[in-house]
């Protein structure tokens, strides 16, 4: 692969199908068959181009590969800067994954404005690639904003009643915390004279200065989670998406939040991160119980699953700030497993909404008499969400428990607590919609799960019991970087001088 920008083409060859669907002219039935058809072949492509990534990953080097450079602004430092490690290499997969799958699901669902949708969704592709493979602040900074304009769109034009109320409250959740993001990059710009991510974390903030850098981070971060008390914009937003927008939304987006606690608040604040880590804990396991406990109450299917996703993510930052080799190592495949079972969850969702025009559990029962397949489906990824052994879930729950454990006996428990309240909102859900008499008229007229829902679910099952049976596959190219950023975090707190109230006001000051 010498001499071929591989990472640059899975980020923007994308953009060549956006290019491609809006040159379509001609009748509006055309078009839209047309534009359906290069948005699926354009995104299976980049997603064949991505395998090629994990296919020529070192995974002896910790460190970055695939990189790019260009300069882009002269006389600042900052650069295209473009690379991955065993870290972002599978959230670059897992969003090539999805895309085509979110493309093929919209096949039938979405009939208005079919081309204008494919574009979007093609262009978030390269904004989602391109975040998690920048090596540069400020090309970090665009793609992580970027993101949320075709996601704004999706919602805001082809989801439900409500679509502009909750595209809005997603934009500025978000936009709040982001403003204060980008204060914090101008900051470390100025301290350390550049923008590139590889320098910067070799660079030393003071003591003071990290506390305020680390706030300012965790404000973006903790919305893209989503972290209680700031989620409250998900659940609005899973409802009024349509299914493809829930899925990468579920899949990807709340992926963003994690990845940035991994790429700077961890290894470039770590003594704030030490400082700070015990209201992770606190925020994280309020989010795994009362969350939970929310869900229990729903009525609704899909914010059933959305706060059922609120719950998943307090768990993943619990391994995350467990700061230890297991509890980033399972937090990391728990985000993956996530992002594929809550997708597919949202696609079992789907199926039953694009049939009776409904996400009102009430409404259903009794399934599994005239939809077998979709009940064996929708079962298989209910036991995957709530952890079963031989699926992805369990892999990544287990691997958190184990590193919570070792940093807080408390923090595992309450992990624990959280898993036993899952499996009780995952089942009471699936024994409500598919068990009991089917009784109601339109639902014995609706038919089973079709060859295109078929050909939707099944990689997703296949990757859902492959990374369950066999995780080393996928835990192997990460251990490198994963190792190499707990040693070098506990080096920096061994030498480093402990956080002040003092220090950090002077910070404030300067």
């Amino acid at each position: 692969m010498t001499g071929l920008p591989l990472l640059s083409l899975v980020t923007f060859l994308p953009l060549v199908g956006v290019v491609l669907v809006f040159l379509l002219r001609g009748e509006d039935a055309r078009v839209a068959a047309q534009s359906r058809w290069i948005a699926l072949l354009t995104s299976l492509f980049v997603f064949v181009l991505s395998l090629l990534l994990w296919l020529n990953f070192d995974s002896s080097n910790p460190g970055f590969q695939f990189e790019e450079k260009l300069n882009w602004l002269p006389g600042t430092g900052v650069s295209y800067h473009a690379g991955i490690d065993g870290i972002s290499l599978f959230f670059v997969l897992l969003s090539t994954f999805l895309t085509p799958i979110c493309i093929l699901s919209s096949w039938e669902a979405v009939e208005k404005r079919v081309k204008e949708y494919m574009i979007a969704f093609l262009v978030l592709e390269t904004l989602m690639v391109g975040m998690f493979a920048a090596l540069d602040l400020i090309t970090f900074y665009i793609f992580f904003e970027g993101v949320l304009i075709p996601m704004f769109i999706i919602i805001g034009v082809w989801g439900g009643q409500r679509r502009v109320y909750a595209a809005f409250k997603l934009f500025l959740y978000t936009l709040a915390g982001s403003v204060l993001m980008l204060v914090a990059i101008l900051a470390m710009y100025w301290d350390a004279g550049t923008s590139d991510i590889v320098s910067l974390l070799n660079h030393s903030f003071p003591a003071g200065m990290q506390t305020w850098l680390w706030l300012a981070f965790f404000a973006s971060f903790a919305v893209k989670v989503p972290m209680w008390p700031v989620h409250t914009w998900l659940p609005d937003a899973h409802v009024e998406a349509p299914t493809a927008g829930s899925v990468i939304l579920a899949g990807v987006l709340l992926k963003m939040g994690g990845y940035g606690f991994l790429r700077f608040s961890i290894p470039m604040f770590p003594q704030a991160t030490e400082f700070f880590e015990p209201l992770i804990f606190v925020l994280s396991a309020v989010a795994v119980i009362y969350t939970s406990l929310v869900a229990l109450a729903q009525e609704d299917m899909k914010k059933l699953i959305a706060y059922s996703s609120v719950a998943h993510m307090g768990f993943v930052t619990m391994g995350l700030f467990a700061l230890n080799q297991q509890g980033i190592q399972g937090a990391v495949f728990q985000m993956l497993s996530h992002g594929i079972v809550s997708g597919a969850l949202f696609l079992c969702v789907g199926v039953v909404y694009d049939r009776l025009h409904t996400r009102e559990i009430s409404r259903y029962g009794g399934l599994a008499e005239n939809m077998p397949r979709y009940a064996l489906v929708f079962l298989f990824f209910t036991f995957a969400t709530i952890g079963l052994p031989g699926t992805s879930g369990f892999v990544g729950e287990f691997t958190i428990l184990v590193g919570a454990y070792q940093a807080n006996t408390w923090v595992a428990f309450f992990a624990s607590t959280g898993l036993i309240l899952g499996a009780a909102y995952s089942l009471w859900l699936y024994r409500r919609v598919i068990f009991g008499k089917l009784e109601k008229a339109d639902l014995k007229l609706l038919p089973d799960l079709s060859l295109r829902e078929i050909v939707i679910f099944a990689p997703l099952v296949i990757l859902t019991l492959w990374m369950g049976i066999y995780p080393a596959s996928f835990m192997d190219p990460m251990t490198g970087s994963i190792e190499a950023l707990v040693k070098n975090y506990k080096a920096a707190l061994a030498a480093a001088e402990p956080i002040s109230l003092t220090g950090t006001l002077l910070a404030l000051v300067q």
